[in-house]
């Protein structure tokens, strides 16, 4: 409205300068009105003085929005160039903006919604520095494993990852194998060889996989007991969610073809209770692996810990 009047009255007093009219008392009186004028319009766009509060007073706080102030003020061609111009805080607020998480990693509480299939191996989620050690909860004890990071990070990731989101939790340790001591897991959809997993799988690690004499692949890891290792298929790249515990020396006969990736180890006392679950083992012609436990043993849950 301001601005309008502006107009109307600079428009008066050209026409009156050009004999629109010849009264001088009317054009003195113009004259004033308009000196008015620009001091109001002066007075709009001066600062009010400090309230001694942080941050800063906006004259158009109450305006921006409406359609009053739809345009910046004049000599400023938008609200961004009003605001950095005027306002000491503008560049800080708008370079300082927090990153937004990323939101494919799951809840490190495991508060997401379980989670089995996946359309790709997962974005990076573990934290820079940080320990991992995996809390494994079965019907026969406790086992503990810290993570190594530092030589399979991928792998480590990956199994994080899948914790969060409930992978592993209430699902069948499958196979017991006492001739290379390893007991098997981590086949949430049919708790048995042909589950299909997560829907990808992972890039090998931890060292140079090469081709053997007879075609077949060979990695660079050896086995002990107390080793958390990933199965795979014969093939390159194969790991996806499957995994291992190494029960005994005689996983050492796994070392001819070393492809499997091992990715933490546990403590006497996990170990304990790693050969108190192969000391259930039988033999057992019906069974699709030659034998098993005498009783179901279930992964109740997996926890991650992060120091």
């Amino acid at each position: 409205m301001v601005r309008k009047h502006a107009v109307v009255l600079a428009f008066v007093l050209v026409a009156s300068a050009c004999g629109g009219s010849s009264d001088s008392e009317e054009l003195g009186q113009v004259r004033a009105e308009l000196d008015t004028l620009k001091e109001q319009i002066s007075s709009t766009t001066t600062l009010p003085p400090d309230d001694g509060e942080p941050g800063w007073d906006d004259p158009y706080a109450k305006c921006r929005g409406t359609s009053h102030c739809e345009n910046a003020p004049a000599g400023y061609e938008s609200w961004d160039e009003y605001d950095a111009a005027n306002d000491p805080n503008y560049e800080l607020a708008t370079t300082t903006t927090a990153t937004p998480a990323n939101t494919d990693c799951p809840a490190v509480d495991k508060s997401d919604e379980p989670r089995l299939s996946f359309s790709s191996r997962p974005t990076w989620c573990l934290d820079d520095g940080a320990t991992y050690t995996a809390v494994f909860d079965t019907t026969e004890g406790e086992i503990r494993v810290v993570l190594d990071r530092e030589r399979t990070p991928e792998t480590v990731n990956n199994f994080v990852v899948l914790t969060r989101y409930g992978y592993y939790d209430d699902t069948l340790l499958f196979r017991f194998d006492p001739t290379i001591a390893i007991i098997q897991g981590g086949a949430p959809k049919t708790n048995g060889w042909s589950d299909p997993g997560p829907g990808y799988t992972i890039p090998d690690e931890g060292g140079q996989f090469r081709s053997g004499s007879t075609g077949g692949l060979i990695g660079p890891f050896t086995y002990q007991p107390g080793d958390l290792v990933m199965a795979r298929s014969a093939g390159p790249n194969s790991s996806g969610a499957q995994f291992f515990f190494a029960t005994g020396p005689e996983v050492g006969l796994l070392d001819a073809q070393g492809t499997y990736i091992v990715f933490g180890h546990t403590d006497l006392a996990g170990q304990a209770v790693l050969e108190a679950m192969m000391g259930l083992y039988r033999v057992d012609e019906t069974s699709p692996y030659g034998g098993g436990p005498t009783r179901e043993v279930m992964l109740k849950s997996v926890a991650i810990v992060v120091d």
